[in-house]
């Protein structure tokens, strides 16, 4: 009989693991599962899939290899539990355990659910701090409590503080200003990006391709392809992964690290966030080396600081606010969005150049960087009024780094405003202009990003007036929306008239398939 019981969660498999580190491998049994249920919780993208499955096999090899006693299941277990829930309970009753230990999870309610099976069996839950972030959950509420106000701007200078990340000698921000984000807003312009580093994606293993053959086995009619899986499935290609992004792409990334272009995925960006959401690299260790860059003059100070913020700040916030406010983000909806998610989102024919490509993207890697995520597809189901819920549950199922402690606060608070100001200083809108500044997106396209009614108005420029025009009296108290309302204004009733037509003929379309 075991003394110890470590349920292992496929976003928990960090080689360092909190539950796994003062135990005895003689007496420890690690359990983990591949489960329907988490499989089948939303239409998931068969990359996404996979790299689960993926990651987890490779971490319970490198355990069995260390001494430890892996009791594994595999999706395609004739026997197998179908939830996580039942899995644990099935192993409590086979191992007889003293206590079960897990690392806190990634979603709170199966956290709950796990917490359930426990307290039936009569066996203690030892739930153990994931050390992975580096703000705690405790340490959030701290920071959280008495507030008026809950900015990523303010927590991020708290955490960079307190850990001395990116500090000059008086310890204030290294460059003078804690946020250098106005630096790192430029284009490609017409040239576009020219010839970018090879992005050295590392190749799959023979245990990947394993896995990749079993999920296009059993989920033939899934989304996605798999034919270029090539994501880092353990610490070791994590970290060669990041340190090639550091060398080569990170002293252009601040710059150009809300550009898009087509047929362009990789750009200068890491393509770390999946290793980073599953353990394999530690986030705190990641800042540190970035700064250790930009100390050695390898780095500018914007990529430095633009990366570091992605890091520090929005990843570490959106954990604090999710574990603070996860009752709001599953209900809130205050622009009263009930619109249904264009089938164009999963299957990528729309006419729009921008939605188009980024969706084709998708299918392909299951991955798009974070402007095609806020600016492209975020963008126009804010501006559509889609249900936020289903903006979520396509976000979860798409993308190959989701997890729903970080991907639910995105899209519901900051991509979609559905909790208004709860943390979020405005809703991110802007029309048609903002795709065509920032990609070559508009030079393909059917719509005309400078016109606003007609057959030719992009559906982001008709949108974009409409949606301040019909969420005016909530936005107008807002001073970072004034300039924006301002320009409302300058419409004339025959031009508002116009662009709501033409709005509501774009809902038609996007509903009928034909946008």
């Amino acid at each position: 009989m075991p003394a110890r019981l470590v349920l292992v969660l496929g976003d928990h498999l960090a080689p360092d693991h909190p539950a796994l580190r003062d135990a005895d491998p003689a007496e420890t049994v690690v359990c983990m599962a591949e489960v329907r249920h988490e499989a089948d919780l939303f239409p998931n993208h068969r990359q996404r899939l996979a790299y689960f499955f993926s990651a987890m096999r490779h971490f319970a090899a490198a355990r069995r290899e260390g001494g430890w006693t892996v009791d594994y299941q595999e999706l395609t277990e004739a026997s197998g539990a179908d939830s996580l829930p039942a899995f644990l309970r099935a192993k409590i009753r086979e191992h007889a355990p003293e206590a079960v230990v897990m690392v806190e999870a990634g979603r709170l309610s199966l956290e709950a659910e796990i917490r359930e099976v426990c307290e039936a069996e009569g066996v203690p839950l030892d739930l153990r701090e994931n050390d992975h972030f580096a703000c705690s959950r405790a340490e959030f509420a701290e920071w959280l409590d008495g507030r008026k106000r809950v900015l990523m701007y303010d927590f991020y200078r708290s955490l960079r503080t307190r850990h001395g990340i990116l500090l000059d000698e008086a310890g204030g921000p290294e460059g003078g200003s804690w946020s250098l984000d106005a630096e790192n807003q430029q284009s490609f312009g017409k040239k576009g990006p020219g010839l970018l580093p090879d992005a050295k994606r590392p190749a799959a293993s023979g245990l990947s391709q394993d896995v990749v053959a079993m999920v296009n086995e059993q989920f033939p009619d899934g989304w996605g392809e798999t034919e270029s899986f090539a994501w880092p499935v353990t610490p070791e290609a994590a970290e060669a992964a990041f340190e090639t992004f550091v060398t080569e792409r990170l002293p252009e990334f601040g710059t150009f690290q809300d550009a898009m272009w087509t047929q362009q995925p990789w750009l200068y960006h890491a393509l770390i966030s999946p290793a980073m959401n599953v353990g394999l690299i530690e986030p705190l260790a990641m800042a540190r080396r970035v700064e250790a860059a930009y100390r050695a003059g390898k780095v500018p100070i914007n990529a430095a600081e633009g990366f570091i913020r992605q890091i520090l700040g929005w990843r570490e916030f959106m954990r604090g606010v999710y574990t603070a406010f996860h009752d709001r983000l599953h209900t809130d909806n205050v622009l009263e969005a009930h619109e249904p998610l264009p089938e164009f989102y999963w299957t990528g024919e729309t006419h729009m150049a921008c939605v188009r490509d980024v969706v084709t993207q998708l299918q392909e890697h299951a991955y798009a960087h974070h402007i095609q995520r806020l600016m492209v597809t975020g963008l126009f189901a804010q501006l559509l009024g889609v249900e936020p819920l289903a903006v979520h549950a396509w976000y979860m199922a798409y993308y190959v780094d989701s997890v729903e402690w970080v991907t639910l606060p995105n899209v519901i608070g900051m991509s979609q405003f559905a909790t208004g100001s709860l943390f979020t200083t405005k809703p991110y809108v802007a029309s048609g202009a903002y795709v065509d500044r920032m990609s070559n997106y508009c030079s393909g396209c059917r719509y005309n990003p400078k016109e606003a009614s007609g057959e030719k108005a992009c559906p982001f420029t008709t949108l974009y007036w409409d949606f301040l025009s019909r969420h005016r009296a909530l936005l107008e108290g807002n001073n970072r929306m004034a300039f924006q309302l301002r320009n409302l204004d300058r419409k004339t009733p025959e031009a508002l008239e116009a662009i709501g037509e033409r709005a509501d003929g774009v809902r038609a379309m996007a509903r009928e398939g034909t946008l």
